[in-house]
């Protein structure tokens, strides 16, 4: 279909701020309001669905600047069709939740980001937008870069876990990921990142819940990743459903107008998280719809995702004098410059291609670049004795517990259900079968459901146990119990399913537990007594195959966990970077009068960073070039880290920093660098982290950003814990 008349004298000599104001001026009111309005397509749904009869109407009369949930070049071809019947043919843009991928799905991101290797993010996120794009997607809501402390909340599985350099790092690379060479190209989507801000800090929690947090910890922890999506060239925001310190983040003008387009010069939109204007109702911060979009509106929120606060609403609050159209016209500029920057003005079809589509919809080397991610993301946790890797040789193999056979609980939440998934999504069984052939003889028995309060499938389980040489027990949490509105107060394994692996364990068989799961997990028996366990997360299409990789040493395990593992409920919010306190407990024996709980360790089960090897890597102390720093002279740490075990392995060196006095308390220690390296059998290598002044930096009390001269201490190890240590001074 040609485009209308209207747009055949934008030569293309114009730039696009002229092309978007040549479009701008021919808009009226109403239709530069319809831009600002986006609704669900009604194929699927991440929020209550508003049903609108005449949906496609609003799409002529050119009232709908956005759909979301709308995919495949069938359906967004016939949908950007009746767009071009509107009057001045403005296009469509469809939005969709590609989280950790499309056709092809990847390890949830908690589980990519422990694999510490942001060319493996970036690819996966690469992948997801190629095989999007292909059917017709122009816009991801994703990444989300939200810091999580808290895994009570369900969407600590979306993000990168606690820390805010890893978690700026991860979200740059998803960005870059999903926007490819830029906006505009065949295989590149928009991104979209949230939630801006703070929504990780949930109180309790407890999804959607209230956020109070002083200012400092705002800028110091929360906002870095957005800041580092934004400067990775991020096309759009999506703000949160929390209220912040009072204000709900939909209507807080203090983070859009004065943070994200004022002092970072953000050029993109935003646009609201699903129903979020109309819920300020709900929040008591706008009496009715008018009120909301009023608030938001002003605030700096461009887009309204399905409340219709702003088409229902926003020409009455023009009319009435509430709303100058200066706002209207700032909204509707930054979307217009999207649809242009995708070329959509030129081609409002070009993401509707069937060939492509299915191009892409069986892609292998996807599937063989899926299995790379998913073998980066699976963390050992524990290997008494060697007992992993497994020999191929292994006779008998008892394959025991509710998600050996599972399908789509590989794939986790935030996923698509295609109609060959039970074909395509690989088990852990058929990953096995796939590793061993003829070689092993494998066993099988469910054992317990995964919610269950039965023990009837005990009996079975332990028979098939005896049988076998060595046990694998596969444990964790459903697909659909970590995600949005997936809080738990509980985080230990559901049901039976402890019970089941010390049933197995009793029969003194070797045993290995892998743990699917989309956030930590409290196992503390099957931690204290298990010789071997892999956390497993949620994998994806080709889950089991990476995992019979990992388990028979075809691929030694090298990820490290991006966030702590409680060892209780009780000791949550638990994390590295946190202050010293008056009264600080340095071990589990100092709790007298300290800042401590007289019935639990100071310690988490497994620490930030915390990941093992097949091998060992030892670290030799530190050496500083100078044990004085001055403003304009950096210094260089130095380790030599040595493989002594028995396989090639890769090492994620940590590098930390302590600031030990300062005129606001700093954390006890701070992640500042790392560095992944391979060390062949008996090899070493020096590692070196330069220190500059701005690792030095941090917000005070004015909120400046400002470095201090004193000392410091310098930490490299494996993990947050076990670290060398060296001291200088920054004069």
């Amino acid at each position: 279909m040609a485009i209308a008349p209207v747009y055949v004298c934008m030569a293309q000599k114009k730039t696009i701020d002229q092309k978007i104001d040549s479009v701008l001026k021919l808009m009226t009111l109403d239709e530069m309001i319809g831009q600002m309005n986006q609704y669900n397509g009604d194929f699927d749904a991440t929020g209550p669905i508003t049903k609108d009869g005449d949906k496609q109407n609003q799409i002529r009369k050119g009232m709908l600047g956005s759909m979301l949930n709308v995919t495949g070049v069938e359906h967004t071809r016939q949908l950007q069709e009746m767009a071009m019947e509107s009057r001045l043919k403005i296009p469509l843009l469809f939005g969709q939740d590609i989280i950790h991928g499309y056709r092809t799905i990847f390890p949830i991101p908690l589980a990519e980001a422990s694999s510490w290797d942001t060319a493996a993010i970036r690819l996966s996120a690469r992948i997801a937008a190629t095989e999007a794009a292909a059917a017709g997607v122009h816009w991801t809501f994703a990444p989300m870069v939200d810091i999580a402390r808290d895994p009570r909340w369900g969407r600590v599985m979306e993000g990168a876990g606690e820390d805010p350099y890893l978690g700026s790092l991860v979200a740059a690379a998803r960005v870059k990921g999903f926007q490819g060479k830029g906006l505009g190209n065949m295989d590149a989507l928009m991104a979209c990142v949230k939630h801006f801000a703070a929504y990780g800090a949930a109180i309790g929690g407890r999804d959607y819940n209230s956020v109070d947090m002083s200012e400092r910890t705002l800028w110091e922890i929360y906002l870095p990743p957005f800041k580092a999506a934004v400067d990775a060239g991020a096309a759009t925001l999506m703000n949160s459903f929390n209220d912040l310190n009072g204000i709900p983040a939909t209507g807080n003008k203090y983070l859009q107008r004065d943070i994200l387009k004022g002092k970072w010069n953000f050029k993109g939109f935003v646009v609201s998280d699903w129903g979020s204007i109309g819920e300020m109702i709900n929040h008591g911060y706008a009496k009715d719809n008018y009120e909301a979009a009023l608030e938001a509106v002003t605030a700096g929120s461009d887009m309204d995702m399905e409340s219709r606060s702003y088409i229902n609403n926003l020409s009455k609050l023009v009319k009435d004098g509430k709303v100058k159209t200066e706002l209207i016209d700032d909204a509707v500029k930054r979307i217009l410059r999207k649809k242009f920057e995708m070329g959509l003005f030129d081609d409002p079809f070009k993401f509707c291609n069937k060939e492509r589509e299915q191009q892409q919809w069986n892609n292998v080397e996807n599937l063989k670049a899926e299995k790379i991610v998913a073998e980066k993301s699976i963390v050992l946790l524990k290997n008494q004795d060697h007992l992993l890797p497994l020999s191929k040789q292994t006779k008998t193999i008892a394959l025991i517990g509710p998600f050996i056979k599972a399908v789509r609980d590989n794939i986790g939440f935030w996923s698509y259900n295609w109609p060959d998934d039970t074909a395509r999504i690989v088990t852990v069984w058929q990953g096995i079968q796939n590793k061993v052939g003829a070689n092993a003889k494998l066993l099988y028995a469910k054992g317990c459901g995964i919610n269950d309060s039965s023990q009837a499938g005990f009996a079975e389980a332990i028979e098939i146990a005896k049988q076998a040489d060595v046990v694998i027990i596969n444990v964790g949490e459903a697909s659909d119990w970590s995600g949005e509105a997936k809080s738990r107060s509980n985080l230990h394994l559901p049901g039976m399913q402890e019970e089941l692996v010390k049933a197995i364990y009793v029969t003194g068989k070797p045993v290995i537990v892998m743990i699917n799961a989309g956030r930590p997990l409290i196992f503390n028996w099957t931690a204290d007594h298990v010789p071997a366990i892999l956390y497993t997360w949620w994998l994806g299409t080709e889950a089991g195959d990476a995992i019979a990789d990992v388990l028979f040493g075809d691929y030694n395990p090298s990820a490290k966990l991006p966030i702590s593992f409680p060892k209780a409920e009780g000791q949550i919010p638990i994390y590295y970077n946190h202050y010293s306190t008056g009264r600080p407990a340095t071990n589990d024996s100092d709790r007298f009068y300290r800042s401590a709980y007289i019935d639990l360790s100071i310690y988490p089960k497994f620490p930030f960073g915390f990941g093992l090897s097949y091998t060992n890597f030892n670290y030799s102390d530190i050496k500083l070039s100078s044990s004085t720093m001055k403003v304009n002279q950096p210094i260089k740490a130095m380790v030599t880290v040595t493989n002594t075990g028995n396989y090639d392995g890769e090492e994620t060196v940590q590098f930390y920093i302590q600031d030990l006095v300062g005129s606001v308390v700093r954390p006890v220690k701070e992640l500042k660098g790392f560095q992944k390296i391979f060390l062949g059998k008996g090899e070493s290598k020096q590692v070196s982290f330069t220190i500059d002044t701005d690792k030095l930096k941090f917000y005070n009390s004015g909120l400046k950003y400002i470095y201090e001269p004193g000392d410091f201490k310098v930490y490299i190890g494996g993990n947050s814990q076990d670290v060398k240590e060296a001291s200088f001074k920054l004069q």
